[in-house]
């Protein structure tokens, strides 16, 4: 393949647009290292990405809550997005179980009479730096890692990234798991196959390559205090949440196929978004801004060049979804609980 950059003036100045508008296009192409399989498909990846800077210049205009930029996926149109997306969906269906639920209950004696304004665990040190899972429908793996990775942190006060590709290989139906490797997964099953094996390896022991092998490797050493006797389950509820967030960040589900959160550049997010849930991120703090937007903060696994720095501001409150909250973000919340 070849990226046909020096191709680009020629071929549009003309037809299309200004050189300014081209340059930055162009500009785009060598952040990302987009590549092409031929001039069609440059011109394909072009007319997406044009509509798309569109979009992103209308919805800016109105001076909303949160903004749109051009990041990795500015070439998708909404229905290669939405295909990118489905790798994760196969398993974002609540089924039943049998674990402990954390519900907010006033009478509980650990329930703290007032419960702060603002929680975030990347601030007090708990949450690794964010990850880049590509191509590969591995969101549930990130998901889980990180929220053992931050019960370990605040457990031991030690910060250690710890391996989604292990859980990748080795928590699927071909080696014994409940999970689809690349093509998805739920968290709840994943801290049930870490509990199962004893703990985790970390990251430089297992790393991480984007892709799924038949084989599960087992000559990495799973790392002590991270074997998980039980997970939790949050009530459906803002309280719960704060509650449980107060705790340790917490794995969730949420809707992520829509165009503005495919574009999401900053801000507190009350964009359109359903609960049709299809990504697993991983619930790391809420707040309020300085203009009295309340939200959660959640860490993805597309890398830095989206959203905040990786993270994006969800709006929280009852008014959304009918209470299931933001992009449905309340419906699927859990979190290991570690050995003693």
């Amino acid at each position: 393949m070849r990226t046909y950059s020096f191709f680009f003036p020629i071929m549009f100045a003309s037809a299309f647009a200004s050189v300014p508008f081209i340059e930055r296009f162009e500009s785009w192409v060598n952040k990302f290292k987009i590549m092409f399989e031929s001039e069609e498909h440059m011109f394909s990846i072009f007319n997406k990405w044009t509509t798309n800077d569109r979009f992103i210049s209308i919805i800016n205009a109105r001076n909303l809550t949160y903004t749109l930029g051009h990041n990795q996926f500015s070439g998708m149109d909404e229905r290669d997005f939405q295909q990118y997306i489905m790798q994760n969906k196969k398993l974002f269906n609540r089924v039943p179980k049998n674990p402990k639920y954390l519900e907010f209950n006033e009478s509980q004696t650990f329930l703290p009479e007032i419960l702060p304004v603002a929680v975030d665990w990347v601030k007090d040190g708990a949450v690794t730096a964010v990850k880049d899972q590509g191509q590969c429908g591995s969101c549930w793996a990130f998901s889980a890692i990180g929220a053992l990775e931050g019960a370990y942190s605040i457990k031991y006060g030690k910060l250690v990234d710890f391996s989604e590709q292990q859980l990748i290989d080795c928590d699927n139906l071909r080696n014994g798991g409940s999970n689809h490797g690349c093509n998805g997964g739920l968290m709840d099953s994943a801290f049930g196959w870490i509990s199962k094996n004893g703990g985790i390896c970390t990251e430089d022991e297992y790393p991480y390559v984007g892709k799924s092998y038949e084989k599960c490797d087992s000559w990495c050493g799973e790392v002590d205090g991270t074997e998980i006797i039980n997970y939790m389950d949050v009530d459906t509820d803002d309280e719960s949440m704060i509650l449980a967030l107060n705790f340790q960040p917490i794995s969730v589900a949420i809707e992520a196929d829509q165009r503005e959160f495919q574009l999401y550049k900053s801000g507190v997010f009350k964009g359109d978004c359903g609960v049709n849930l299809d990504h697993g991120v991983l619930l790391v703090g809420y707040g309020t801004d300085d203009d009295r937007n309340d939200y959660y903060r959640v860490k993805n696994s597309w890398g830095e060049s989206w959203g905040e720095g990786g993270y994006i501001r969800l709006g929280r409150g009852y008014k959304y979804n009918d209470g299931r909250g933001q992009c449905g973000v309340l419906l699927e919340g859990s979190y290991p609980v570690l050995r003693e």
